[in-house]
């Protein structure tokens, strides 16, 4: 039974009726925890607009935007982050995935607007109050990481394994290896932009992620038909914008685009990239030069089904990939792997024929339907020091021809090498093994204008060179060779302040003061390459557009001033092989687009 109070208690609230309301305030302001999800910050000059927040989040809060001011360059997308707090549920993956770091999040948590479309804003760019307050959330650990930040290492030969004999130094990925490595990637596709063949990177690297080795050749093919040497001695521009490679140790792109083409056996090429049956439309196409740019305009106009000749003057195809590129970097059985396939899709190569010489240019015009020429740049450039003209004075790109071609090769005991580039690397590394093998030591001194972080040879060929034995001393120019009874005692130099100006133009500034001795019985110069464009008659030369260095002008599908002439590779870009690779695709397409337009008048 009910009690008597329970009963009357709703009588007795009718006393407050008559008495006045108070308010008491309560102190409702607080901080919030130091690790508090609060609202998003972002740096946006550090932020390069991967969009690995944008991938990463479940609720599709985030949008990538373009910002004014901000502009697409190598390694930024030139968009940023936009956030939606209608989506966002605050659970940080955006902050843990963010590949520069510049995605924070404050610990403020109010936010008061009537306008519903405040909400959506871009951190960084719209300004708020939390901007300038410390860091919120923090990651929950040293060890908590949603990718790897360290490479897996690539096994090679040890110093002492390789610096007598000519045998590959890299040894390639395992399958497991592989795997572990194509993990780190994020699938940004920043590195895409920067490739100049803008091959699929993300997608072969997944294609490797998931064990499908035939879905990544047919990825690399569709941009790149010489994959095997690309996965040995491509400069990797692309790492040098990876997302990942900010915060921790870049993608091995290279590598791993390697390891695809090695798994493959040749013989099963022609059906994984379903290239078995090609029609042929009856078009004829003459490609001067077997080098990469030849190499990859013969293999995509295969492809579309023309008719491909390629001449080149040397015995066998390959250009400087064969003749300037030593065989522990590149072995010639990578080399022809990508060249018979290329062969195998109705291709000819006339090896020792020489355009100019043995057949004219005008008779490659009237026999061919166009006519592509990528003939690189195989003339080496003299110091013109006193001495550079004494007989032991050489050319490292003729060095590295004999060498090829299996001549004697004149190494002396005491050598000096003059360049800073990969070329004068390679050149210093098989004089050092030839030194080994004749004379049982390394004595080479390898000099450059440029300082050790200016100078353009990769890294690793710096670091491997002087495992090998070479002394490499950067930041000297040459003043001339001591000759002393006919016999060159070495090179005198003086030391370099500066190699470029103010607008990165060459303009080299010495220190008088500061000279230098090194001893050598034999002087390499390596200070760079050029065309040799003597094949090229007058009436052809009279017709030719070129620009202020005397480089062919051609269009963006490498169309000279002459209509049924393409010009494409070393002799446009500068040595390179991606850039040849990349401009004999584009030259089959100008040629392909020609011979279209041409039928149609």
């Amino acid at each position: 039974m009910a009690r008597i109070k329970d009963i009357l208690s709703p009588f007795t609230a009718w006393k407050n009726v008559v008495k006045e309301p108070v308010t008491v305030k309560k102190p409702l302001e607080r901080e919030a925890a130091p690790r508090y999800r609060g609202f998003h910050k972002n740096d946006i000059t550090t932020c390069i607009g991967c969009g690995t927040c944008e991938s990463i989040c479940q609720n599709g809060a985030i949008d990538l935007v373009p910002v004014e001011g901000i502009e697409t360059k190598d390694g930024d997308s030139g968009l940023r982050p936009r956030i939606d707090y209608g989506r966002c549920c605050w659970c940080a993956l955006c902050v843990d995935v963010c590949t520069t770091g510049s995605l924070t999040m404050s610990n403020h948590f109010k936010w008061v607007d009537a306008d519903a479309d405040a909400f959506r804003f871009i951190p960084g760019v719209d300004k708020k109050d939390w901007d300038n307050e410390p860091n919120g959330y923090k990651k929950p650990g040293p060890n908590y990481e949603l990718y790897s930040k360290d490479r897996v290492p690539m096994p090679e030969l040890k110093p002492e394994e390789r610096d007598k004999s000519f045998i590959e130094i890299v040894r390639g990925y395992s399958k497991e290896q592989a795997m572990k490595e194509a993990d780190r990637c994020v699938e940004c596709g920043i590195c895409v932009a920067t490739c100049p063949a803008h091959m699929g990177i993300p997608e072969y690297i997944k294609a490797i992620r998931n064990d499908d080795l035939n879905e990544g050749l047919r990825i690399l093919y569709d941009t790149n038909p010489l994959p095997e040497i690309c996965g040995r001695i491509c400069t990797h521009k692309c790492e040098t914008v990876c997302s990942v490679g900010h915060q921790g140790d870049p993608l091995s792109i290279r590598w791993l685009k390697r390891y695809i083409a090695d798994q493959q056996p040749a013989e099963n090429y022609k059906k994984i990239l379903e290239t078995e049956n090609i029609n042929k439309n009856g078009k004829r196409i003459a490609i001067i030069g077997a080098g990469p740019s030849g190499l990859s305009a013969a293999h995509y106009l295969a492809l579309m089904g023309y008719e491909c000749t390629i001449f080149e003057k040397l015995p066998l195809p390959g250009g400087m990939m064969r003749y300037g590129i030593p065989e522990y970097r590149l072995p010639y059985e990578a080399l022809d792997k990508d060249i018979d396939y290329i062969k195998s899709l109705g291709v000819e190569i006339r090896c020792n024929v020489t355009v100019g010489k043995d057949i004219t240019l005008d008779e490659l015009h009237h026999q061919y339907d166009a006519v592509f020429t990528g003939t690189g740049l195989h003339l080496g450039r003299s110091t013109r020091i006193p001495g550079a003209d004494h007989p032991n004075v050489y050319q490292a790109i003729e060095l590295l021809r004999d060498v090829t071609m299996g001549k004697e090769i004149p190494a002396t005991q005491s050598i000096v090498v003059i360049g800073g580039g990969n070329v004068a690397m390679d050149i210093t590394r098989t004089l050092a093994r030839i030194q080994n093998q004749r004379y049982g030591k390394v004595n080479i001194i390898t000099t450059s204008l440029e300082s050790e972080e200016e100078m353009p040879a990769d890294r690793e060929e710096i670091i491997e060179s002087r495992e090998e034995g070479a002394t490499i001393i950067p930041g000297w120019g040459p003043v001339r060779i001591e000759i002393e009874n006919n016999k060159i005692k070495g090179l005198h130099v003086v030391k370099c302040v500066s190699v470029f100006d103010e607008n990165r133009r060459f303009n080299p500034k010495f220190d008088e003061s500061q000279t230098n001795f090194f001893a050598g019985e034999m002087v390499v110069e390596s200070i760079g390459q050029g065309m040799d464009l003597s094949y090229l008659p007058e009436n052809i030369k009279e017709n030719l557009k070129l620009d202020a260095r005397g480089r062919i002008v051609v269009n963006n599908y490498f169309q000279s001033s002459i209509e049924w002439l393409f010009v494409g590779g070393d002799i446009i870009q500068g040595p390179d092989v991606i850039h040849g690779i990349a401009d004999g695709h584009k030259a089959a397409i100008g040629i392909d687009k020609f011979l279209y337009d041409s039928s149609k008048e």
